[in-house]
């Protein structure tokens, strides 16, 4: 059965659905927290013999196989994202923090004769999109350069690795769900290879690709159709 076109979020899966990832490693999931503009967010926990318990520190999001979004995130962090190269690169730099959320597997599953990709990642607190709004639209200033100098360093570091982000905004910025006072840069959905094996992609406008990312952060080039996510 074909899936419903693809603009529209999945059909849910029942809660407590298990799900297996591509190194045979089994999570349960639990009630849905979030979704975007083509997925699911699922509290997720590998015990899969009981209830997902509402402290659980994993997430799962959720697509139709057919969908871009969670591939290009996929793509990006089995290329640019792995665990010792951030190591490594935070080593060179002395850091003892690097806001980039963890991965932890992904996979597809069918249910109802419906192909879904899923990605399992690092659950995450609260938006700064919604910190701004509960605070009359303000940030204590220590705070915002404590943000800056945080986004800049995972901004260096994707950068080196031949990805730029493409969605950056305050939505995305997110505190951890344990520590509130480390922040992360999430959603690599329209991030783009853009210098693929050092080799910097060519200026190339194709309006029929363009506006892709939020209206208020599009760049023009975005608009133009630059920048289009890829598989590349």
């Amino acid at each position: 059965m074909a899936p419903p076109r693809k603009s529209v979020l999945p059909k849910p899966l029942p809660d407590g659905f298990v799900l297996t990832d591509s190194e045979k490693k089994k999570w349960r999931l639990g009630k849905i927290i979030g979704q975007g503009g083509f997925g699911l967010i699922y509290l997720a926990s590998r015990d899969v013999d009981r209830p997902v318990a509402a402290d659980t520190d994993f997430v799962i999001k959720l697509e139709y196989q057919e969908n871009g979004p969670l591939f290009s995130e996929l793509k990006f962090y089995q290329r640019a994202a792995k665990p010792e190269s951030m190591r490594k690169w935070m080593r060179s730099r002395r850091l003892d923090f690097l806001g980039i959320p963890t991965y932890w597997g992904s996979g597809l599953a069918e249910y109802n004769n419906i192909r879904y990709r899923f990605m399992v990642m690092d659950r995450l607190g609260k938006d700064l999109q919604k910190i701004c709004n509960d605070n009359g639209g303000r940030l204590e200033k220590a705070t915002v350069l404590q943000l800056g100098q945080e986004l800049v360093d995972v901004l260096e570091y994707i950068h080196e690795n031949e990805y730029v982000h493409a969605d950056i905004k305050a939505a995305n910025l997110m505190q951890g769900y344990r520590d509130p006072k480390k922040v992360y840069l999430a959603d690599y959905g329209l991030s783009y290879r853009y210098c693929p094996d050092g080799v910097h992609k060519e200026y190339k406008e194709n309006p029929k690709k363009g506006h892709n990312g939020t209206i208020e952060y599009t760049s023009i080039d975005a608009h133009k159709g630059l920048g289009k996510p890829s598989n590349s």
